[in-house]
């Protein structure tokens, strides 16, 4: 009988840690939390110093009691779980649910506290045992009472007032306030026009673009040219110049760009969302399985350190280890004399000890492929990237910027563009940024001061500022962290429990906020003001931090807030409904007021009179639609009318009037939402009436690239194939270079490579196991074999999957016909692979080889909630002329 009992909460952990301690121990799983507050009124008792009475929870209590079983055998107990206020609170409650047992008589019961699971690791930490911490418990105590005294007495009153089976938290009240008032700000926000001027010129050959920046000696705003009338004025006059144009400042400057830090909590689940798609839930659920461990060659491994974390530290043998690494795989100067420093931007990062790395650095993603699912392998190369990224050196680029005066009145025009001088860490990693603007990586031909230039092309670009953007999972964890709103382990919860309320949906993965979650949020804002306050919200947040430290006692901090919360609660008891707004119309069914109500869906309009009359409409009826036809002119070629007009699927442009008998339609093209309605005039209906249009000649294929709009918006099509145009790209500026990119993505979309398993003998082309639309699948150039669903994508060997790419060869005759071509994709997948291989392991790199990267490209900066702008360019407009058009990062024409 083993002496020692290790108590963890998981049982993968316990599975895995069974095998590092060996026979002496035995280790049992709590499966999570043992005891929590009774659900009922009075399981916290702020009469009674806030006495909090638990009870085992019911589906863990066979877990209890096998603990209890083994303790009561065992002479020295550990209790492992996780090394957080969490974790320290269930450690504390199995200890005082064994004392309760009297099984800790003569015993010796220590708290045992790991950041990774690996053998030294936890033998260390069992080696090193230690009291549990009452502050981190009393903490987690302080805030689960909190969380009880606000949802058992403010939930029940909105039930009352609004509507029943409603919720209030201390927590997520704050985070859709967020929401909801983002939300506001772009109902209210109203666009405004207006223009840039752009100057086309060439020296030897080499194009490039400068942009109007001062004009008649006044620099210009955001704003400054406001109308058509406006730029047609500076477009005359500065055609008219008598004089060339001539460089008369050129400013060459080196910088620099420096890694990210290592990720912690916040970060991983933004860079989660931004880079792998994957929600915040998800993150966590898949970050956990890394860090519980991986079956590795018959040996469960901890692949990553503990996952919650708001610290950016390292331990020195990891960075030690690191550091060899890019000693050993990469050219000299891409190791920094010198380890990077980081400083937390969390108010208390102290709980966890590191940040979220790899458990080791040698063990790269290329060498896990084959035994991590697809999701565990996306985030682990996320995390190794990051972590082998933020102990390398700064990237460093050259920057020109050069003035052109364009007559004698000081007017000047300025183009700027950057080159890579050396790629540093961003040969490895580089961090996304949610709504980002570009920067100009355009490059420039050699300039000096005097240089006189021609004028290729003189137009301007029309645009319309755009209100902020929604908050996506990302930007809203990013705040909620600045505002010190919730903590690492709590943003997940907070997130999912908003859309399991419904008071929030994601909608093209931004948070737009329901009707009930509108009405709540506007009632908590009138009546419960300062507990829906982020300042009130983050500065209880701080608090509960001092009560882990131990400076500061948890039942004073109870008291304080219990005492005005408990106050107000009897205050707003008698209250006005809301939800219900009397509308000044009559029902056209009995003659009575119609009023807005907030039903089960969401708001609609009724009759006051009801029951007596049961009359309803929806909401967005006829009164939000608008003028439902408008002309705004007439064709210059055509002379036919341009008319916008309304359908069901919203407004939309037509050519001319239908013709009574006419088989033939006239022309029409759905209207863009980026571009405001208000701003509709006959130019930009002209432009819509242009497409599809064509944007060049693709260059793998000779085939024509088009853009066009259709019902679901703005796409690319070329050969038989269409993707989307992202919202932060015009379709009237979009370039071929940027549509043959945004196609290639498209290409690239449809199936994820799981496994890798060798070459084919015939023509080495690589067999691989890819999951697609309809599940699992071998694949050999073009032929795709279905796995049989009795063998799982991990189990398939390379045998079997010859066998079923040779036996859907001969069923379909596919393997003689397709030859060539599954050479030509053979060598695709291979180069693919090869490059997913070399960020992988990052064998030698070389300023030339790593600037060749996707990585390089991006050249993203710090986005904030400033209005951003929709571009469109004027009829002046040379197609497909700026150089810049060449790199995606100098194309994006929508600014902050």
């Amino acid at each position: 009988m083993p002496s020692n009992l290790l108590i963890v909460e998981s049982p993968a952990k316990a599975k895995t840690l069974k095998k590092y301690l060996g026979k002496d121990f035995e280790v049992l799983a709590s499966y999570g939390h043992v005891r929590d507050l009774v659900p009922k009124t009075g399981a916290v008792d702020p009469d009674n110093n806030f006495a909090m009475q638990y009870e085992t929870i019911a589906r863990n209590s066979k877990h209890v009691d096998a603990i209890a079983k083994a303790a009561a055998d065992a002479d020295h107990i550990f209790l492992a779980p996780d090394p957080d206020r969490e974790g320290e609170a269930i450690a504390w409650h199995i200890a005082e649910l064994l004392k309760g047992k009297r099984a800790l008589k003569g015993k010796k019961m220590q708290r045992v506290v790991f950041y990774e699971i690996t053998q030294s690791a936890v033998k260390d930490a069992v080696a090193h045992p230690r009291e549990i911490s009452i502050p981190l418990v009393n903490a987690q105590q302080a805030r689960r009472a909190l969380d009880y005294l606000v949802g058992f007495n403010l939930s029940p009153l909105l039930w009352r007032k609004i509507r029943p089976g409603l919720s209030a938290g201390r927590v997520q009240s704050p985070a859709l306030r967020l929401i909801v008032e983002r939300e506001l700000e772009i109902e209210k926000f109203k666009s405004q026009e207006y223009w840039t001027v752009h100057l086309d010129s060439q020296k030897s050959g080499i194009p490039f673009s400068a942009k109007l920046f001062q004009y008649q000696g006044k620099k210009l705003e955001q704003l400054s040219i406001g109308s058509q009338a406006e730029y047609d004025a500076i477009h005359a006059k500065l055609a008219d110049a008598k004089l060339p144009p001539k460089v008369v400042r050129v400013e060459k400057k080196g910088k620099q760009r420096n890694p990210a830090a290592p990720f912690t909590t916040s970060t991983l689940q933004q860079e989660a969302v931004r880079k792998l798609g994957m929600t915040s839930d998800r993150t966590m659920r898949t970050a956990q399985s890394l860090y519980e461990g991986v079956d590795i060659g018959g040996q469960t491994i901890g692949l990553i350190t503990y996952m919650r974390t708001d610290s950016v530290n390292l331990a020195n043998e990891a960075v030690a280890e690191i550091r060899d690494y890019i000693r050993d795989n990469f050219a000299g100067d891409y190791l920094p004399a010198k380890q990077p420093v980081y400083k937390s931007k969390s108010k208390n990062a102290q709980e966890a000890h590191e940040a979220i790395r790899p458990t080791s650095i040698l063990r790269t993603p290329d060498s896990l492929r084959a035994h991590l699912n697809i999701d565990q392998l996306r985030l682990y190369e996320m995390i190794w990237k990051r972590t082998l990224a933020s102990q390398m050196a700064p990237a460093r680029f050259d920057t020109v910027s050069v003035d052109i005066r364009l007559s004698s009145d000081d007017t000047l025009f300025r183009a700027s563009g950057q080159t890579l001088v050396f790629p540093g860490f961003i040969g490895v990693y580089m961090e996304d940024v949610d709504d980002a603007e570009e920067e100009d990586s355009a490059k420039l031909p050699p300039l000096a001061e005097g240089d006189v230039l021609t004028v290729e092309k003189l137009y301007g670009e029309q645009h319309f500022t755009q209100p902020p953007p929604r908050y996506s999972e990302a930007s809203l964890v990013k705040t909620l962290e600045e505002h010190g709103i919730g903590r690492p382990s709590t943003y997940a919860t907070i997130i999912s429990t908003l859309q399991a309320r419904e008071y929030a949906t994601l909608d093209k993965k931004r948070f737009m906020p329901t009707d009930v979650g509108r009405v709540v949020i506007k009632f908590l804002n009138e009546h419960f003001t300062r507990y829906v306050d982020y300042g009130f919200t983050a500065n209880l947040e701080d608090e509960l931090d001092e009560i882990s430290e131990g400076k500061r006692d948890w039942i004073p901090v109870l008291e304080e807030f219990w005492k005005g919360f408990n106050k107000l609660i009897g205050e707003k008891k008698d209250v006005d409904r809301p939800g219900t707004e009397v509308l000044e119309e009559k029902c056209p069914k009995c003659g009575k007021p119609l009023s807005k109500r907030l039903g089960k869906r969401g708001s609609f309009i009724g009759c006051t009179g009801y029951p007596e009359c049961d009359y309803t409409r929806s909401l967005g009826g006829d009164e939000d639609a608008g003028e439902a036809r408008k002309e705004l002119g007439v064709h210059p070629e055509t002379n036919q009318p341009v008319l916008l007009l309304r359908g069901p699927y919203g407004p939309y442009v037509q050519l001319g009037e239908v013709e009574e008998g006419a088989k033939a339609k006239p022309k029409r093209v759905s209207w863009p939402k980026e571009l405001p309605l208000e701003n509709a005039d006959l130019g930009s209906a002209l432009k819509l009436l242009s497409l599809p249009k064509e944007v060049g000649t693709h260059p793998e294929t000779g085939k024509k690239v088009i853009v066009n709009i259709g019902r679901f918006g703005p796409y690319i099509g070329h050969d038989g194939k269409f993707k989307s145009i992202p919202r932060t790209d015009s379709i009237f500026d979009i370039g071929l270079d940027r549509a043959v990119e945004l196609l290639a993505q498209a290409r690239t979309g449809g199936a994820t490579v799981l496994r890798s398993l060798g070459e084919h003998p015939g023509d080495k082309a690589p067999i691989e196991v890819c999951s697609g639309r309809y599940g699992p699948y071998v694949r050999h150039g073009k032929i795709n074999a279905t796995l049989p669903k009795d063998v799982s994508p991990e189990a398939v060997t390379l045998e079997e999957a010859l066998e079923m790419i040779a036996a859907k060869a001969a069923k379909g005759g596919m393997g003689k016909a397709k030859k060539p071509v599954a050479k030509k994709s053979a060598t695709k997948t291979t180069k693919e692979k090869a490059t997913a291989k070399s960020k992988a392991t990052v064998k030698k790199a070389t300023a030339k080889t790593v600037a060749e990267k996707p990585e390089v490209k991006k050249t993203t900066r710090t986005a904030t909630t400033k209005a951003k702008t929709t571009t469109t360019k004027t009829a002046t407009k040379k197609v497909g002329a700026k150089p810049a058009a060449k790199t995606p990062a100098a194309k994006k024409t929508t600014k902050k």
